[in-house]
């Protein structure tokens, strides 16, 4: 597989538990492409300052050298946990952090206008996470993070990504917002009422979000998902690239172990 033309890129699937069961933050993109109008996950490119070394400092539980082990590369792993953490607060409003004293933030409360400021900064390209660090003393929870699942967008698409998807458990005192810029809208919901959502076309969606709702319905908490794939090495968790091509004139779609997935 040639990866020159492939973009980095993490994704994240926020999880909370409520009396209801799991439930999974959505988001529905702008009508702007790639994925326009479609409901996804949180997530886009790895930034260059997502590599900052410095960054490290104040990453709590997972060093680069683990990270990168964890999904196979030979560095720079890290930056994926990070910048799930970024783009999760620049999209949705939440961030995966703690103040250094070990104290939780409320980003409902108390914190949240001055966070609104930094989340503003950021999408303005005015600060950046690392700064943000800095500036509040904040220690980044990567471990609240783990790896879920990696998707290739197939070879007939000209804009290709090397999709990381990652869980995370929302933090306390935080609920999120979507931006009402790239995201217009965004829901809380249970995976398996979003799988039937899709199905009636109510909530469209693409293959990857499709198959990793289908993942998470097979669980009934998100603490004990993320438990379990904090668990799984980067064997468990093997790339997926569907391939798509015209049968009869209608588009077909395969995945690895799909009969006739290696004959195309």
């Amino acid at each position: 597989m040639n990866k020159l033309n492939l973009t980095p890129a993490a994704t994240v699937l926020v999880l909370k538990d409520s009396p209801d069961g799991m439930e999974v933050l959505m988001v529905k993109r702008s009508s702007r492409p790639p994925f326009g109008d479609l409901f996804v996950f949180p997530g886009g490119k790895i930034d260059e300052g997502d590599f900052n070394n410095k960054i490290e400092d104040f990453c709590e539980g997972v060093t680069d050298k683990e990270a990168s082990i964890n999904l196979g590369l030979d560095s720079g792993g890290l930056a994926y946990w990070v910048a799930c953490i970024r783009e999760c607060f620049e999209e949705v409003g939440i961030l995966l952090a703690k103040k250094k004293s070990g104290e939780d933030l409320d980003l409902d409360g108390v914190d949240k206008h001055k966070y609104q400021k930094y989340r503003e900064m950021l999408l303005n390209n005015e600060i950046d996470l690392y700064k943000i660090c800095l500036e509040e003393n904040l220690i980044l929870m990567p471990q609240q993070i783990a790896p879920f699942s990696h998707w290739i967008t197939p070879e007939i698409e000209t804009r290709r990504f090397d999709t990381r998807f990652f869980i995370a458990h929302l933090p306390k005192h935080q609920t999120g917002e979507h931006d009402g810029s790239e995201l217009i809208d965004s829901v809380w919901i249970s995976p398996k009422e979003a799988l039937k959502k899709s199905r009636s076309g109510e909530m469209p969606m693409i293959m990857p979000t499709i198959k990793n709702l289908e993942q998470c319905a097979q669980f009934d908490s998100g603490s004990k998902l993320l438990e379990n794939q904090r668990n799984l090495s980067n064997e468990d968790i093997p790339p997926i690239l569907p391939k798509f091509f015209k049968e009869d004139g209608e588009w077909r779609g395969l995945l690895p172990g799909d009969k006739g997935y290696e004959d195309h």
